[in-house]
This record gives C-alpha cells, structure tokens and sequence, in this order.
C-alpha cells in the first residue's frame, strides 16, 4: 500500500469514500456550532509590520447599505480544524454565520418590517465600528488590513493604491487560497490534472469555450496598455501588486501549517499551491466571463431546428413558426426598458445580402469533438457545443441574477430602492469573496472607495457593491457577441481554409490532462486530450456542406482574447472621482466587453445601462444562421492579428435614467434589442414574478419601502413561474372535467396558483404545504407541453426544439441544485399557444395554432389526457433519484429534490436551504445622502 502523508489522511477523512469527488460530499442536515471567535487585540501587527491607520467607521459614506453573502467569509480549513468539524461538526469562525441570515430570509416574507431587515441583511457601511475590531495586521508597511468580530469581512487600508492592491491579493489567499487555485486550473482547462479526473467534463467544456497556450495568457496580461491606454498600464500595476500579496500569503503557509488549506494534502500536493502570475488572472477571467459575460453561438443548432420546421411545414410556414420559436423580437417580451424607444441590434433584414446565408446541407454535419482521445478512466466525449453552464464541482447556472430597483418618487422615503445581487450558484466557500478597500488618490494613480463582492482570483476590484454614495449590480444579458462564420476549405483539405482568398492551416491547441485517484477524488487513473482548432475566423465547431462545398463552421466571439478589457470598467466602478452620477456610472460600465445588464442607484437616480463589446455586423447578414466567411459578410473593421472589430457605440446601448422601475431578471432589455439565438425572450419570462410584484407595491396611490421591495424579490424566489403564467389558462381550457379523479387534481392545482403558486415550506416541517398540486405539476408540464405541441410539430420537429430549447428548468437543475430556475423553458410557447385558444387578446400571434389545432374542445382533451397520465407517475420517478437529497438521509423528499445546496470546494460542507430563486450575494439600499469628492 503506498505511503500517504500525515496531512492527506486527515484531509482524506471526508474526501475518501468510494466513488467520492472533491464537490461531492456529505451534507449534514444541521447547522454547525460555530466556536468563539478568538479576540486579539486592536493594534497587533503581524510579521513586525505597521501599516498605515484605518479610515474612521463610515468616513466618506452616504449610508444605508446591507447585503448578504453566504455562507460567510472564511474558506479556509487548514489540518486541524478539517480534523475537528469531522470529528463534533465544528466549524471555522466566520466560515457559516450568513447562511442562517440568508435562509431564514423565506420564513419571514411576506410581511417583512423594517426593524427586521437587520436580521437578514448585514451592515456594509464602510469601515468596522468602535469596539468591533477582531483582529488588525498589515502584511507589508503600505497597507493594513482589519477583521469585523461580526462577520470578519477584509477591511483593507493603503498608504497608496499599490498597497491596497497588495493587501487585497494577500486578503484573498486568506479566504479563498485552494478556490483561486480551482479557478486558475479550470480556466486553463486542467482542472482534472489538478483536483482529479471527475473534473474531466467541465475541462472540455472551458476548452471549448476559452482554449488558450501559456503564450496567449502572458500576451493578453503584457497587452492591456496597448489596448487600453495608460488605464491599461495602471491595471497592469495593480495585477503585479496583487499578485505579490498572493504570493506572500503562499509564502508564508508553505512555513505555517495553519495558513495551508488542508484540501491541498487531499489531492496529493501536501507543499501547496505554485506561485501566482499575471497570466492567472487571465485563465480565471476567460472562466467567469465565459460563463456570465458572453450570448449567441447557437447558429448551427437554430438551423436544424428551422430545417425540421422546413420539412414539417414547407419552406413558408417553416420559416414563420421558426420565427415563432425563435422568440427574437416577440412584442409581448417582458423588458426591462419600459417605453416604446427602440435599441436596435442585430436587426433581422428584411432580405438577406446575396451569398451570406451558409445554411448547411442536411445530413452533412459532424460537430467538432473537444476530447480527441481518452485512456484508463473514461471522460465522455465532449463536442465544441456547450450549455453556457457549468458542471461538475463548478456547477453554476448559465445566465442570472436579478435586480429590481423603483425611483425616488415611488418611494414612501422619497429615496430610491435597490435590492438585487448576481445568481452565481452556491459554493462552499463562496465562489464570490467579500472586501472592504480604500486607498487615497495620488498623481496617475486613481483613489479606492469601495466595498462589495468580487469573483475570487479577481478580487483586485470590487465587481459588485458600492462607492461613497452609489451603488451597483449586475445582472448577465446574453445578447449576441458570438457569431458563427462558414469557411470554405481548401479543396478536400478540412484542416485548411481559405480566408481572405489565401489557403490557411487550422491552427490546433491541445491540452493532455492526466490524473491519478487521490483522497480527494476516487476517480480511477486516466488522461484525455483536449484539441481546440483555431482559425482566423473563430474555433471550429464543426465541419459540413453548404451547396456541396466543405466547409468549416467557426464560432467567433468578442471577447476572445480580450479577457480581462472589462477591468477598465471596473476600475473606475471602485474610483470616487469617477463615478458621481448615473451618466457617469454609465460611461464606465460601457468600458466593459461583457454582455451584462449594470444596475444603478444613488440618494437621487436610478439607472440601467446594458454592456458589451457587440460587432457591428455586415449589412443585411441574417443571425439567425451561419454566414459566409467572405470579407464583405465579415464583422466591421475586424482584425484577426488584434481579435479586434468595431463595436457599437455607447448611445446604441439600451439605457435608461429615472424610471419608475426597473427590474431585471436576465430578460429583453428593450424594444428592438433583438434577442441572441442561446436566449429565447417569448411571451412569458421570469421577471413577470418581480415586475408584477413591484407593479402591485406602487399601484395608485401606495408607495414602496425597502422592506417591501425585500418582500417582493423573496416572494418571487418561492413562485413557480409555471403556476404564474400557464396554468391559469389550462385551468380555463380544462374547466371542472366530469372525471372525479380529474376534478380532484384540478381543485388541488386551483387552490395552489389561487394562493400564489409558492414551493414553499412555511412551518419549517420539511414539507412544502401545497405539495400534492406542486407533485401534479411536475409530472403534467413535460407531458402537458407534449400534449400541445408535438401533433402539430411532428416527433422530429418536436425533439429537435425540445433538445435545444428544454421544456423546463426546474429548482432541482438535474440534480445541481442551483436555486437559479425557470431561466429558459417554453413557459412563453405555452401562454400564447393558450391564450390564442381561448381567444384572449394577442399581440405577435403564432404562425399557426397548436394545442388541439386551435380547436378549444381538442385542446380540452389533449390537456385531460395528459393530466390523467400524470396523475399515474409515482412519487418515486419524480423524486427519489437525487444523489444529494440521499447523502443529506432525506431520499424522496420534495423539498430536498428543490433544496439549496453550498456545493462544497473542499472538504468542509454546509446544510441544505430552502429552496430561493434569488441573488447569491445581494444588497439591500436606501442611501440617505451625497458625499463631497
């Protein structure tokens, strides 16, 4: 038996059972005991340093910020305390003391008071109060740092922005060193070489997205000022800055076994993690904005959809019902942009340019395959398409996060209200870092004031929270910025192409991943290679025929190359001589590449302003398909040497200042702002919860409050958006059947969307109370959405659109348990299809009628009919098969299969939570007033 160190065996405890990944482990069901936090005295400096003094409790703030961030701030476990939680379930100070805040949040909606919202939102005031200093220490003499005994939040004080920088890399090891590390490894596509081979999917999934050499990642780091001008050599600065406080944490654990993550041992590296770089913050930014900051990509999978609605159809009510399931311009979209003025983009012409359509010959298609070969143990074959999610340890949903803010003149204080966060999944710790930053401003180099949320191996800046006297979100909009492109090759060669009338080789980039089974991940040993293929014209995705001729299919993105661009915009997020205003809010938020949804609120305004580097396309291509790899059907202005194209410019981004409200739920931005292939905007969207909630709070006379607006994002979270607006209509289609056993159901899913349609657990009993309409609900929707469409559509047509547009996204999200839910779906198909049956008003109606062919009577039995095999699936095919809900000892339960699970990066773990459809970090803000620059 081979020898393992003392470490890895303490570590391993946890991390070693059969078949057991790192990210897989067990949850206890309870909420730890947390042990005193020890107290060591204000003033104390550590390594013989004394750093400059910290900034007065709330010097320079406007006031009335909170927020949340579970499930606390500490990630670090080193030997001993792993050995301990396993051991009585104690935990590490400050690793858990939000979850319960954030949990418990859903028992006290509705009906929420103002004295309440500091039981679940904490104070993010800048600075720590008299008294509340746990501990203060300054790494190196420009900067200090000081823990809050509350919550143990960084507070990071610079003589100058160099020392802030370094306080905020060296704060980051602290709380997140082994996650930075997952995040650089995964961002380079090597995260099984590192944490193990059941990471092997989610490698192959970044290698389609981002795949880049050690030589690309260092170009883009030394390349910032050449595309960003002196902001560049400034942000280069603070990465070298950052990066020697990292290193000086790693320095230090390596000799104090205290300051070492235990998951280190678990995974076979018992000496630690290797130096940071520069080039890491690229690998971890092409990870993050591969996920949350990019849209579109999805020609190749809309064209066989529109080629099995060609076959069922004929070529012209094909095309119309593509249009329709489509869903790029539906007018019944819910917006965020309420009035009628149009953004237009990606205008869909009214007849394509000659020769840029490239719609693939059928039949002729073979989609790249990521893993080109695997031994030992096996990785499934991965091709270039991917969900936009992530898997695997790093499961998080595709787009998310909410917003919605209301202005100051609907507001009982006459202040604008803010409560919105980003919907990132949930780790254990958290995928997202809090800090505290200040630094004063000196000649070319801008001041810090700043406070809030950072992805972690990113945190130089603060990503999402507040300024002096403003505050900010996000929310991911997926509008198009990739493209796909039809490159011919040259002759029978697929791994030449022509471009630009010049015969080109792909340029391949590999990735060999191997692992070995360790105590943190039992997965037996295996390697893969990942083989990326690159051309001028984007990463292959696939090769094909159009009109006989080969070509490749290309996927060109924006962003490529450009990672970390968008750390301009957020430089000047953190800068208080920067943003003042709305407008000005606006104007640095346009200096980020990554298609986001910025949200903005002061003592006066709100605002919303949406971001990205979005091509201006050739004249009249269509988006909804391949075009030509032809220089006239070419992005403006692109250059392939630079990855560079010309962008649209600020005014033609959706924008808006003093709305009434504003809410955003990843839904249409605003009119004309034409949708991306990889987001369907129909009829019905999720931010129906929130804007009807919000709409109900201003209505006439009344007037929002802050715990009102809380009240309002946490009732959407337990609403299921099926019940909110499809099921109202089936109900009137069905009527009151004559079946008792029919009657019975449709009594019981009455009840239920009459009482709101809430997954809900209010009595804390395990058991959602309206659990028998919820079980009816889940069996009928696959079955009911069946029953409506698939006569008419045809089996082919039907299963084609199924399996790129899914039916449903359920609270479970097979088997991740995300929170996020009801992004994507055909909950939009549905409302029209029935509304148009029952012959409401509606405006964009469908090229042809679908549930019983538009009969009432037909469409009455296709609903019964379904409903009645619903009501014969057993509890067990619903929810039994969940591997969490089985670890947690709840195998079956309802409420586990929806639970909230802080998906574990390490071997310390979290209790489940109710389920919430909400932000993962989230502010709450009324801000009482402006401060002077």
């Amino acid at each position: 038996m081979p020898r393992v160190p003392l470490l890895a065996l303490v570590a391993g405890l946890v991390l070693a059972a059969p078949a057991t990944a790192l990210g897989q482990l067990p949850i206890p069901t309870a909420v730890p005991t947390v042990p005193p936090v020890p107290t060591v005295p204000a003033g104390v400096p550590v390594l013989g340093q004394t750093g400059p003094e910290p900034q007065a409790y709330q010097a320079n703030d406007g006031k009335g910020f909170r927020d949340i961030l579970p499930s606390g701030t500490r990630g670090l476990y080193d030997a001993a305390d792993l050995g301990l939680f396993l051991a009585s379930g104690k935990t590490v100070p400050h690793c858990c003391d939000q979850l319960p805040m954030y949990g418990d949040l859903v028992y006290a909606t509705p009906g929420l008071q103002a004295s309440d919202i500091p039981k679940y939102f904490k104070d993010s005031s800048f600075g720590v109060p008299p008294g509340q200093e746990e501990r203060r220490y300054s790494p190196r003499a420009d900067v200090t740092i000081v823990r809050d005994k509350g919550f143990g939040v960084p507070h990071v004080y610079g003589a100058n922005r160099d020392g802030a920088m370094f306080g905020l890399g060296y704060a980051g090891a602290e709380d997140r060193l082994f996650f930075m590390d997952v995040i650089r490894h995964a961002g380079r596509g090597e995260l099984s070489s590192f944490a193990g081979g059941s990471n092997a999917k989610q490698d192959a999934e970044q290698w389609a997205v981002a795949p880049y050499t050690e030589a690309d990642l260092d170009k883009q780091a030394q390349d910032l000022p050449k595309y960003l001008g002196p902001i560049g050599d400034t942000i280069r600065t603070d990465v070298d800055n950052y990066v020697a406080g990292i290193n000086q944490y790693i320095a230090e654990a390596k000799l104090d076994p205290t300051k070492m993550p235990a998951e280190y041992a678990a995974i076979g590296r018992p000496l630690g993690p290797d130096p940071w770089k520069p080039s890491d913050l690229i690998a971890s930014s092409s990870l993050v904005g591969g996920i949350f900051g990019k849209g579109g990509g999805k020609e190749i999978e809309f064209t066989q959809i529109y080629q099995a609605l060609v076959s069922r159809f004929k070529r012209k009510l094909g095309t119309r019902v593509f249009r329709n399931f489509r869903s790029a311009e539906d007018p019944e979209a819910p917006r965020t942009i309420l009035s009628t003025k149009r953004f237009p983009y990606q205008v869909k012409p009214k007849k394509a340019a000659k020769g840029s359509v490239a719609i693939f010959d059928r039949g002729t298609l073979s989609k790249h395959q990521i893993v080109a070969s695997h031994s030992g143990a096996s990785a499934s074959a991965t091709s270039a398409h991917t969900t936009g999610a992530l898997g695997g340890l790093l499961a998080t949903p595709s787009r998310a996060s909410n917003a919605v803010l209301v202005s100051g003149r609907e507001s009982a204080s006459g202040t604008p209200l803010m409560v919105a966060g980003p919907q990132v999944g949930y780790f254990n710790p958290q995928i997202l870092m809090e800090q505290d930053v200040h630094a004063p401003a000196a000649p070319g180099k801008p001041g810090i004031d700043a406070r809030g949320a950072s992805f972690v191996g990113l945190n130089l800046y603060i990503q999402l929270g507040r300024g002096r006297d403003y505050a900010w979100s996000a929310t991911s909009a997926g509008q198009d910025n990739i493209d796909t492109f039809a490159v011919p090759t040259c002759g029978g060669d697929s791994m030449h192409y022509v471009f630009r009338g010049r015969c080109e080789p792909v340029e391949v980039v590999e990735r060999k991943n191997s692992w070995q089974p360790t105590p943190g991940d039992s997965t037996p040993a295996g390697s893969e290679t990942l083989r990326a293929e690159r051309t001028a014209l984007g990463l292959v995705a696939g090769r094909a025929r159009v009109g006989h001729k080969n070509v490749l299919l290309t996927k060109l993105r924006s962003t490529y190359f450009h990672e970390v661009d968008s750390a301009a915009g957020f430089l000047e997020f953190n800068d208080p001589a920067k943003v003042n205003s709305p407008q000005s809010f606006m104007r640095a938020a346009d200096k980020i590449g990554y298609t986001f949804n910025w949200l903005y609120t002061d003592s006066k305004h709100i605002g919303y302003f949406n971001s990205g580097a979005n091509p201006v396309r050739a004249k009249n291509v269509d988006p909804d398909f391949p075009v030509w790899g032809k220089r006239k059907f070419e992005w403006r202005g692109y250059d392939p040497a630079r990855h560079t194209s010309s962008i649209t410019p600020f005014e033609q981004h959706p924008q808006v200042i003093d709305q009434p409200y504003l809410v955003s739920w990843n839904n249409k931005q605003a009119r004309g702002f034409r949708s991306a292939d990889a987001n369907a905007f129909s009829s019905a969207f999720r931010s129906l919860l929130l804007e009807d909630g919000v709409k109900a709070l201003i209505n006439g006379a009344k007037k929002a409050t802050l715990a009102g607006l809380i009240d309002v994002m946490e009732q959407a979270g337990t609403e299921d958006l099926r019940a909110h607006v499809d099921l109202p209509l089936a109900l009137r289609v069905l009527g009151t059947p004559k079946d008792p056993v029919l009657r019975d159901a449709v009594q019981k899913l009455r009840a239920w969307q009459r009482a709101g349609g809430h997954r809900k657990d209010a009595n804390r009993d395990g058991v959602y109370e309206s659990g028998d309409a919820i079980r009816i609900l889940d069996a009928w929707w696959p079955r009911w959405v069946k029953a409506e469409f698939q006569p008419a559509l045809g089996d082919k047509a039907f299963k084609v659109l199924s399996n790129t547009i899914e039916l449903d996204n359920a609270p479970n999200n097979d088997g991740a348990h995300l929170g996020s839910s009801y992004q994507a779906g055909w909950y939009g198909y549905v409302r029209k299809d029935l509304r148009t049956v029952l012959k409401r008003k509606v405006k964009g109606k469908y090229a042809r009628k679908f549930c019983g062919d538009g009969r009432l009577g037909r469409c009455r039995k296709a609903l019964e009919g379904s409903l009645r095999e619903a009501l014969r699936v057993p509890v067990s095919e619903l929810y039994a098969d969940d591997s969490v809900c089985k670890k947690a000892g709840k195998p079956g339960s309802q409420w586990c299969f929806d639970a909230v699970q802080q998906r574990p990066v390490g071997g310390a773990t979290q209790p489940l939570i109710h389920w919430i459809n909400r932000p993962t970090y989230q502010q709450a803000v009324e801000i009482q007033g402006q401060v002077g620059r």
